[in-house]
C-alpha cells in the first residue's frame, strides 16, 4: 500500500484488514473499496487538485441539508480522498421520485452569481467558474464558447459547425430568460446517482451555481429519469420552453465528451444545435 495512504489511514484512525479492491466507474480516477477493522470505506487516488475540488464539491452538497444521502468525507492527503461507503440497492419509483424531490430541494439553495469560488473540471476538462451576475453570459462565456474553441483547435469541430455553436450562444438572451444561480451537483449523469438503503445519493459532484437545468439535462443525456423523477421534481407541469433548455444544456457535456473522447460524438452535438435551431422564429 501506497506510503502516503497508509499515513492518511492511521491518521483517521482506519485499520485495513484487506488490500485495495478496485472498483468500475473510475474513467477519470483510480477508485477502490477498502474493508478496515472500523468498516468498509472507498478510496479514491487522482491529481490532487481534483480531489480537494471532489471533497470540498461533497461537502458542500452535505452541507445544503437536503434529504438526498452524500457520503462523509473522512480524509484527503496528496492525491488520496477516503470517504464513506454506501450501501447500495436497485432503483424503483419510489427512490425515482425521492431523487426528484431532493433535487428540488437542492435547487432551491440560492447563490449571488453564477458560478463559484474556485475552478474545477468535468471530467479530465477544466472549467472556470468565474462568477458573472448574468447566467445566460455565464452559459456562454464559460462554458460553450471556451468549449467549441477547444474541440475546434483539436479538429474536432469544423469552422461551420463552430459558428452554428457561437450564434446559438449569442442569441440566449433573447429566448432564455435570466435565472438566480442555485447550487447543482454539475457533473449528474446517471453513474453518479447512488440507490441506497438510506435513499438517493450524489457522488463525484463538480459543483458551482447555475441554472438548474444542467443537472436535469445531463441526467436525460446520460441516463434514464422516468416520470416519477419528473412529477416529484417539478411538482406538476414541466415549463413549456423545457425542450429548448434541454437541448441547450444538453450542448456542453456534448462538447466535453467530444473534446475528451473524440469525434464519435461530432454528430450528437450537430443534431443538438440543429434541435436548437428549429425553435428559432
Amino acid at each position: 500500500m501506497d506510503t502516503i495512504l497508509r499515513d492518511l489511514l492511521d491518521t483517521l484512525g482506519l485499520i485495513p484488514t484487506d488490500k485495495l479492491q478496485p472498483l468500475s466507474g473510475g474513467d477519470i480516477a483510480a477508485v477502490y473499496a477498502l474493508t478496515t477493522r472500523q468498516g468498509q470505506v472507498v478510496i479514491k487516488h487522482d491529481d490532487s487538485a481534483r480531489l480537494l475540488g471532489e471533497a470540498e464539491g461533497l461537502r458542500t452538497l452535505k452541507g445544503a441539508g437536503t434529504s438526498l444521502v452524500i457520503p462523509e468525507v473522512l480524509g484527503e492527503s496528496m492525491g488520496w480522498l477516503v470517504i464513506e461507503s454506501l450501501d447500495t440497492k436497485p432503483a424503483n419509483a419510489r427512490s425515482s421520485a425521492a431523487l426528484g424531490e431532493g433535487l428540488r430541494e437542492l435547487h432551491g439553495v440560492i447563490g449571488d452569481a453564477h458560478g463559484w469560488h474556485q475552478n474545477n473540471a468535468c471530467g479530465r476538462t477544466p472549467q472556470s467558474n468565474s462568477p458573472l451576475t448574468d447566467g445566460r453570459a455565464f452559459q456562454r462565456e464559460r462554458r460553450l464558447l471556451p468549449l467549441s474553441q477547444a474541440c475546434y483547435q483539436q479538429g474536432l469541430l469544423d469552422a461551420a459547425l463552430r459558428s452554428r455553436i457561437e450564434r446559438q450562444a449569442g442569441q440566449l438572451e433573447t429566448w432564455l430568460p435570466d435565472s438566480p444561480a442555485t447550487l447543482i451537483h454539475g457533473d449528474l449523469w446517471s453513474g453518479n446517482v447512488l440507490t441506497t438503503t438510506r435513499g438517493p445519493a450524489l457522488i463525484d459532484p463538480a459543483v458551482y451555481r447555475h441554472y438548474p437545468d444542467v443537472d436535469l439535462a445531463m441526467l436525460t443525456l446520460f441516463g434514464a429519469t422516468g416520470a416519477p423523477f419528473f412529477d416529484a421534481y417539478w411538482d406538476g407541469d414541466k415549463p413549456a420552453d423545457w425542450p429548448r433548455r434541454e437541448a441547450l444544456f444538453q450542448l456542453y457535456p456534448l462538447l466535453n465528451h467530444l473534446l475528451l473522447f473524440g469525434s464519435g460524438y461530432r454528430s450528437a452535438v450537430e443534431r443538438c444545435v440543429a434541435t436548437l435551431e428549429n425553435f428559432e422564429d
